[in-house]
């Protein structure tokens, strides 16, 4: 399987990222058509790897002139299913290739579990990426959207490997617009556009999404600009902003990963989840449902572009003082804590001890999910 690694030394193959506020903006039909352009007016090698259409007739005239790479087979479940073959594409190799619903999870028994780390492969071998991907599926934004749309966006694509394009073209049409070809029938059936309406397609959705888009590509376009100017010498690079988020093992501290990662991407600075253990931790043996979450929140850390950092002390407020103030810390998300006032009053807290110790520091508190009360 493919990982997110980051070189330092210059990636050959590019990658071009298609970014839209919503389904139905023409991602695709951009994409393809750029494609296109690139096959028959500069000749250049250029192949669909995947791409789907929903059936819009602009789109699948474009592709009858390009050439495609069959997709693969996969028998699953008694049924056969289809997906992109991407060894056939190295196989090929051409000089780029067209990969569209990158946030789209394989069926199992596929190469790599998702479309993006087919990607990532398809870079690693020199082959240069045009794919497409909506903004609801950047793993940051996603708790932010879910509470926009009051729907569950389960397929995501991390902020690192976003980082990795060398460049990301935002495909923006108006709110009118889109809710226009909505109801021409351009983007869904015509049985689901009173509901896509009324939920998904919302003004007000429509208008957040688009502008967590802009916003996205603004932030891409300014970090590439800035690494820039520092390689070329063109100004002294800045004192980078460092971020902090203080990990546990309770549910829902993926939201502080967000939030952090987010802050981060604004602030274009390195930031890092630290979990404290205590000497006498037993390594997940008396907790092991505890310990695996805490694996996968670190697990989540790294796809999200964070230094994962595990500190050892009897006491958590002493350690993440000491490191805060040692690596200049400058943000740090804290999750809110379930206890009670009066526990907090008896035992201490560590984030008023934290308050009371560090100066010239940030710091954001994230609601997390409250335990269920057990009976009895």
């Amino acid at each position: 399987m493919a990982e997110i690694v980051l070189e330092q030394k210059q990636e050959s193959a590019k990658l071009r990222i298609y970014l839209g506020a919503a389904p139905g903006v023409g991602k695709t039909y951009d994409m393809v058509n750029d494609a296109y352009r690139m096959k028959h007016q500069l000749g250049v090698d250029v192949v669909i790897g995947l791409v789907e259409t929903h059936g819009r007739a602009e789109t699948e005239a474009r592709i009858r002139d390009l050439e495609i790479v069959p997709q693969k087979v996969i028998p699953y479940r008694g049924v056969n299913l289809k997906e992109m073959d991407v060894d056939a594409i190295l196989a090929r190799h051409p000089n780029t290739v067209v990969v569209d619903e990158l946030a789209h999870t394989n069926v199992p028994g596929s190469k790599n579990r998702k479309r993006y780390e087919d990607v990532l492969e398809l870079l690693e071998a020199g082959i240069n990426v045009m794919t497409a991907v909506n903004i609801q599926h950047l793993e940051t934004l996603n708790d932010a959207v879910n509470r926009s749309a009051n729907t569950v966006i389960r397929e995501t694509v991390p902020d690192n490997f976003f980082k990795r394009a060398d460049e990301v073209v935002n495909i923006d049409v108006t709110v009118d617009e889109l809710r226009s070809r909505l109801r021409q029938g351009k983007i869904y059936a015509a049985e689901k556009v009173e509901q896509s309406l009324a939920n998904f397609f919302r003004k007000g959705n429509l208008n957040m999404l688009r502008e967590l888009a802009l916003r996205t590509t603004a932030e891409q376009v300014s970090n590439r600009a800035s690494e820039y100017r520092r390689t070329q010498g063109l100004e002294q690079a800045p004192i980078p902003e460092k971020v902090m988020v203080c990990l546990s093992t309770r549910p829902g501290t993926e939201r502080l990963l967000r939030v952090g990662a987010r802050v981060a991407g604004r602030l274009a600075s390195n930031w890092y989840a630290v979990y404290v253990t205590k000497p006498d931790d037993d390594k997940g043996h008396g907790d092991p449902e505890a310990f695996h979450r805490l694996e996968e929140y670190e697990r989540m850390a790294r796809d999200l572009g964070a230094k994962v950092v595990n500190l050892t002390d009897r006491n958590v407020s002493d350690a993440l003082i000491r490191y805060a103030q040692q690596e200049s810390i400058s943000h740090v998300v804290f999750g809110q804590s379930a206890r009670s006032r009066f526990d907090i009053l008896f035992r201490g807290s560590v984030l008023n001890r934290f308050l009371s110790e560090v100066r010239d520091v940030t710091v954001q508190v994230v609601p997390m999910n409250k335990p269920l009360r057990g009976k009895g």
